[in-house]
């Protein structure tokens, strides 16, 4: 089986054409895409041997969906038939100063059923590294209880375990985001947050951070990483992304990662985006190719951030990205000249 497996939803996502407003649009453009799927993609770009762990229907749009995964080299032997339908979400896309939107059309879905019994130990043969977000055990009662079943038995057998905390004000209440992540956190290794998901699901904030106003402390998110350690003494890791918000089109772009050693930060970016979601699982990717391939604390995080400054630029939910280009991007060739 594959070394590293992302447990998730994958979903169908429309958006429609250009910068167009739902309100506006004849046609919708279909793609896939989930946190954990984008993962497994984004590793499976770099090299790595991955497979996604999920739920379909057993119909033509997910068999269309399986051969995309397929396509882009992800292992797909893990993927459960059942249920009545994928997932489908809504994306229009920002600019300027409108914000994107999403509208979720999921409920119901064959992954929100999933149960424990769904799961086959066999996908943690061989398995060294987990990978989930906090957008799965959102999903249902059971996706939760599911998600803590598999978190359990890979951390019986000694796997690693990464966590995107991804708090969707959508899905569930901040109250039952702290009392389900709480449980769950506690079986984590490397714990991924961006500006908010602390504040929203731990309710512990960066001091002397504004996220509107785009002014964040680094020194705040490195003292909010010690206090997510003291609090669950398993994480080894916490990892930040850090987006400045200018506007929808303009983000500046940085991250850090606290370990055992100390505080290791980004150089910034600053990105005219042609799509942002997806972005920060394609920092989750980046850390975990990184980590996984012995980069130190400061190469890991520059690795990580360079991989999610390029997604910014890619459309769609995945990240389609090499090593090569990414180290390349990190080593401080940002010019964007034609490739002869």
């Amino acid at each position: 089986m594959a070394e590293v497996v992302t447990f998730g939803e994958i979903m169908l996502r429309l958006q429609p054409c250009g910068y167009k407003r739902i309100m506006q649009a004849e046609q919708y453009e279909a793609v896939y895409g989930g946190g954990e799927a984008n993962v497994a993609v984004s590793l499976a770009q770099m090299g790595d041997d991955v497979a996604f762990l999920t739920r379909l229907p057993s119909n033509a749009v997910a068999d269309r969906c399986v051969k995309e995964l397929r396509g882009f080299g992800v292992d797909t032997s893990l993927v459960r038939r059942g249920g009545n339908r994928i997932g489908i979400y809504f994306c229009e896309k920002g600019a300027g100063v409108r914000g994107s939107n999403v509208i979720y059309d999921r409920a119901g879905s064959s992954f929100s059923e999933i149960k424990p019994s769904d799961i086959d130990f066999s996908a943690l043969e061989g398995c060294k590294w987990l990978h989930f977000t906090g957008i799965t055990p959102a999903l249902s009662d059971s996706a939760a209880e599911t998600t803590e079943y598999l978190l359990k038995a890979a951390k019986e057998r000694g796997v690693t375990i990464s966590c995107d905390l991804n708090y969707r004000a959508k899905l569930w209440s901040r109250e039952k985001a702290r009392s389900v992540m709480s449980r769950l956190v506690g079986y984590v290794d490397l714990l991924i947050s961006n500006e908010e998901d602390c504040k929203d699901v731990f309710g512990l904030a960066a001091e002397d951070s504004d996220i509107l106003s785009g002014e964040l402390s680094a020194d705040g998110y490195a003292l909010l990483a010690r206090k997510l350690q003291e609090e669950f003494p398993n994480i080894s890791q916490v990892a930040f992304t850090l987006r400045e918000s200018l506007s929808a089109s303009v983000n500046n772009w940085s991250g850090m990662l606290v370990d055992r050693d100390g505080c290791h930060i980004s150089r910034k970016y600053t990105l005219n985006i042609v799509d942002r979601v997806g972005g920060g699982d394609s920092f989750g990717a980046g850390l975990i190719y990184a980590l996984r391939h012995g980069r130190s604390g400061d190469d890991a995080i520059s690795f990580a951030v360079a991989a999610s400054a390029i997604k910014h630029t890619v459309e769609g939910d995945f990240n389609i990205a090499s090593v090569a280009e990414i180290d390349k991007l990190s080593g401080g060739d940002g010019s964007g000249r034609v490739q002869r």
